[in-house]
């Protein structure tokens, strides 16, 4: 190829580049408002819009979602997003659905008929974007369908979850790379907040990257202050936090109880808190994120279990009442604070009776594993599911009705079922709010004859065709509550009439669900027949071990700059100290001022208001020496006299 064609070829090639990132920035700025991306955001689209498998590595609050959303939206066919997080794929469809974007969501708890119209909407309808949680990837009924769909792009959230080094393992993470069997030519965005050098390398290799390909934003966050409080009283702690920060905060705890407990001492307090914990009902749980999301609660008192996928940009601060069991979960978490790029606070308050309960509960994680396969079998029988039966199927499931029948410790069942569920055998979800939904299984001139021919129920079908659109192709979401005000009727009334619509095959009504969820992976088996690999529990027990062991020094050390044992655990080496966490402030007060400092220091502060010597004292209590020099000094030199009243004050 001459040199003039090579200049011509590469004139053409950067004018294609130019086109797309100008289109890039046009869908930003029509569907979200912004003028331009955040740092890194720009080359992951690019990476992907080219077609290249791509694994981007940005902080929480960094902007993921965009870095599928823009370059999948640029393009023709729809995107499969695969997450783990129910409440997470709930939040972002409806946010799409806000900006007019055609989006919707597969996961556990839905009925058959619902995954059938909605695979059947990704091929045949205009949708952009389909999530997936990653035990739907093996189904017969996805892999079947989804070779019939444009799809232009794998996005994988959470992907450190695909890696045996990762700290949230998830065995149905291992089935994406099976797509490429079935959509070849499909490019794969991996997604992270979270992952150190071992879990990157795991990550592209489970995926089956063609090539090496990372984008990773520094694990910096330099407006957020982590801070390290050895407490002995940690609620008084707690409550002056709460008094100095203003602003809106969130408080972690590990006990669901706690969480109430802790809330309702900041309300005696006059501080205005709320509480929240996967226990409630998914209502209760929605109601209470929107009052804090909304301001309406300044403070929110949680387990892990409130905000994973919350965009709210101005949490000021996110304080630990206890110490979580990895390094990954504690970044993640505190990185909730500060989003909008203000200072922010990641607090944790700390002594040594953390330390003696944390390794409890690590014990408690990993039950004997005869006590696992004795639980396994009383699931079964839970739900009178035969031997070789179950694959596929899912079941609404209360924690405390099944440790009660069988009088497991809830403690006890919950831990097995999450090895269980490492193993692959099962999922088990968190309660989540499924509306009632539904859908017109007739056509248009066939509900006009029902409806002429049974009058009794032509109210009510005209009252929901007005009050809702998409009625004949998908499931939608109906309140019967507004249906029965505005037909101003009772819910009950409402509810018979969709359940006899609903047995006259005119619609199929799906009552609403509010339970967790457990989904069957594969047939039961039994007790004899259930395997669970020795070596792969000891592996994640030895590696949980190590995660805390690492918590652990990040707590306890006093000595090192706390954004360095962050950065060095992530990967990133030779990090310069903050300047701001309780080490790096510590330090700088041990440091001898400058005089020249101090001076102006105290002519600033004897500027806004004269000062007894105690008063003006006290500002200086970690430099106490020289400031008593310095007063000195300026006494003598006639700056500073004493007033009438006896303070300090600066001569007129």
């Amino acid at each position: 190829m001459s040199l003039a064609v090579q200049f011509l070829y590469l004139c053409k090639y950067r004018a294609i580049v130019r086109t797309y990132m100008d289109r890039y920035q046009k869908i930003l700025k029509d569907h979200w408002g912004y003028d331009d991306f955040r740092p890194m955001q720009h080359e992951i689209i690019a990476s992907v819009g080219s077609g290249q498998d791509t694994l981007g590595l940005l902080p929480t609050g960094g902007g993921k979602s965009l870095t599928f959303q823009v370059p999948s939206l640029a393009q023709d066919g729809i995107c499969i997003v695969v997450t783990p997080l129910i409440a997470l794929m709930k939040d972002q469809v409806y946010n799409l659905r806000e900006r007019g974007i055609k989006a919707l969501a597969i996961y556990s708890g839905l009925s058959k008929d619902e995954i059938d119209t909605a695979l059947n909407n990704c091929i045949y309808g205009d949708y952009k974007f389909l999530y997936v949680s990653p035990e739907r990837l093996g189904t017969e009924l996805f892999r079947i369908r989804v070779q019939g769909m444009n799809v232009n792009l794998i996005a994988i959230d959470e992907a450190h979850c695909i890696s045996q080094w990762g700290y949230d393992f998830r065995p149905a993470y291992l089935e994406i790379a099976n797509l490429r069997e079935l959509i070849p030519n499909t490019p794969f965005l991996a997604l992270t907040a979270t992952a150190t050098p071992k879990v990157v390398d795991d990550i592209m290799d489970k995926l089956q990257f063609k090539q090496r390909n990372v984008f990773k934003k520094s694990f910096e966050r330099k407006n957020l202050v982590y801070w390290v409080k050895h407490s002995d009283d940690k609620l008084n702690d707690l409550t002056r936090l709460c008094q100095r920060n203003k602003g809106t905060g969130v408080v972690y705890v590990r006990s669901r109880r706690r969480t109430r407990e802790i809330s309702e001492h900041l309300q005696r307090n006059r501080i205005n808190a709320d509480y929240y914990h996967a226990g409630l009902s998914a209502e209760r749980r929605d109601e209470k994120q929107e009052e804090w999301k909304s301001n309406r609660t300044r403070i929110i008192v949680a387990t892990n279990a409130f905000g994973m996928g919350i965009d709210k940009p101005d949490v000021r601060f996110v304080v630990h009442m206890d110490l979580p069991d990895s390094l990954e979960a504690y970044f993640q978490e505190a990185g909730r604070g500060g989003r909008d790029e203000k200072k922010a606070y990641g607090i944790l308050l700390y002594n040594k009776q953390d330390h003696t309960r944390l390794k409890q509960s690590f014990t408690n994680s990993f039950p004997d594993i005869k006590l696992i396969k004795q639980i396994y079998e009383s699931l079964g029988n839970f739900y009178n599911l035969a031997v070789g039966s179950g694959k596929g199927m899912s079941f609404d499931f209360i924690l405390a009705d099944f440790a009660k029948t069988y009088r497991y410790s809830m403690i006890q069942a919950y831990n097995a079922l999450k090895v269980l569920q490492s193993e692959g055998y099962i999922e088990l979800t968190d309660s989540v709010h499924n509306p009632s939904k539904i859908k017109f299984l007739v056509h248009r001139d066939e509900l006009y004859e029902f409806q002429v021919a049974n009058a009794a129920f032509d109210r009510l079908i005209k009252l929901i065709l007005r009050s809702y659109t998409g009625l004949f192709t998908d499931f939608v979401a109906i309140d019967e509550l507004m249906l029965a005000r505005r037909a101003k009727s009772s819910v009950e009334v409402i509810f018979k009439y969709l359940q006899r619509l609903n047995n006259l095959k005119i619609v199929r009504y799906i009552p609403q669900k509010n339970n967790p969820i457990v989904f069957y992976r594969e047939e039961r088996l039994s007790r004899e027949n259930l395997y669970i690999s020795r070596e792969n529990y000891d592996f994640r027990k030895n590696m949980a071990a190590n995660k805390l062991k690492a918590a652990v020094y990040y707590a306890e050390t006093q000595d090192r700059c706390r954004s360095q044992i962050l950065l060095q655990y992530f990967g990133q080496k030779n990090a310069p100290e903050c300047g701001q966490c309780d080490y790096c402030v510590k330090k700088q007060k041990q440091q001898p001022l400058p005089n020249k400092v101090i001076t102006q220091n105290i002519l600033d502060a004897l500027e806004e208001k004269p000062l007894l010597p105690k008063d003006l004292k006290d500002k200086f209590h970690d430099h106490q020496e020289a400031f008593l020099e310095r007063i000195r000094e300026l006494m003598e030199r006639g700056i500073i006299v004493r007033d009438e009243d006896g303070k300090l004050c600066l001569k007129k």
